[in-house]
């Protein structure tokens, strides 16, 4: 957030407004309460509150650097006492002189108000203080509330959008075939891909709604894919996993992988010759646990045309729930294809 002091015209204008009237009232205090000559009253008000306009301006900046998230409140207290005792002094010293220089003779009411004056600043600058620290938790308050209606709304959207790549009508439809033919050369296995099949769609659709769910159930699900594409497949493609303890109990957003091995399938073993090795490895490393699916390739094989949203449609939403957007990398080198997850712990 910028200083809205420079960037809103119109907190400015309201900033000024205030520092004007309060100088009006110092006037009207000397002049008609203490007994102040017009002139000296009128210069002691526009030297002084013309300095603390532009100090006053420029508290936005401690005030945004010790912020109560990121400090302690004792700690924010400190440092702005310290700095209410420093500024105080700053204002009441270059007041002092400079009022001083216009009017020698009064200095005997300056030097008479000096405690009153460093009191003054006190208040102040907790005033300033205060005003903007309203501001930012304001600001903070309207800017995430714009960025949960974005989620809410771009979370949907990619949700269903997944779904449209997770449960394909060709696949559905490739599935179903492969069923029926086993029916006739082995019904058992016909039997057990139709209960898989009917699990995945069910695990697939009840899941769509959240937003999260726990590692081992997204890993069930991808194994529950990759039982469905063997059908089809059979041996061309051999799947391992790697998963640290520490790991299965962690939330991830849901159906966050499928995709990724669907990209696998899709590019990796329908026109690959060889067996194609699908590995994923989950770890946990500092404040991240980091997923780790990689698979080879065919480098001279004719890649299958489709929208690819897939990936783009990961790191969107890894961006949004977690308001990071290097949480996705990809390497491709050696005929290996690597997708890297890092979700923040």
């Amino acid at each position: 957030m910028t200083n809205p002091y420079f960037s809103n015209k119109n907190f400015l204008l309201l900033y000024t407004i205030v520092i004007v009237s309060i100088a009006a009232v110092q006037v009207t205090v000397l002049h008609l309460l203490l007994d102040i000559e017009l002139a000296y009253a009128l210069a002691d008000s526009i030297v002084f509150n013309f300095i603390y306009y532009f100090l006053g301006i420029s508290l936005w900046f401690p005030t945004k650097f010790f912020s109560l998230e990121s400090f302690s409140l004792i700690r924010v207290f400190s440092n702005h006492l310290s700095g209410a005792i420093f500024t105080s002094v700053i204002w009441v010293f270059f007041g002092y002189i400079l009022v001083s220089k216009i009017y020698p003779d009064y200095e005997v009411f300056l030097n008479s108000s000096l405690i009153v004056r460093f009191f003054e600043g006190i208040f102040l600058y907790i005033t300033m203080v205060s005003v903007n620290y309203l501001i930012i938790y304001y600001g903070n308050f309207k800017e995430k509330s714009l960025k949960e209606v974005e989620l809410r709304a771009l979370v949907k959207e990619a949700e269903l959008r997944s779904l449209k790549y997770q449960i394909k009508p060709h696949f559905i439809f490739n599935s179903l075939n492969s069923i029926s033919s086993l029916t006739m050369i082995d019904p058992d296995k016909a039997r057990d891909m139709i209960i898989k099949l009917s699990d995945f769609m069910r695990s697939t659709l009840s899941k769509a709604t959240g937003q999260k769910y726990l590692f081992e159930e997204e890993l069930k699900n991808v194994k529950l894919y990759l039982d469905i594409e063997k059908i089809r497949f059979e041996d061309k493609f051999i799947y391992t996993e790697d998963v640290a303890d520490g790991c299965k109990k962690v939330e991830v957003p849901n159906l966050i992988l499928q995709p990724i091995f669907e990209n696998a399938i899709k590019y990796g073993v329908y026109e690959n010759t060889d067996v194609v090795e699908m590995k994923l490895t989950c770890k946990r490393q500092a404040e991240y646990m980091v997923i780790t699916i990689a698979n080879n390739y065919d480098p001279e094989a004719v890649h299958r045309k489709g929208e690819g949203i897939g990936l783009t449609n990961i790191r969107q939403r890894l961006k949004l729930i977690y308001n990071q957007d290097n949480l996705l990398t990809i390497k491709n080198e050696n005929n290996i294809f690597t997708v890297y997850l890092f979700i923040p712990l």
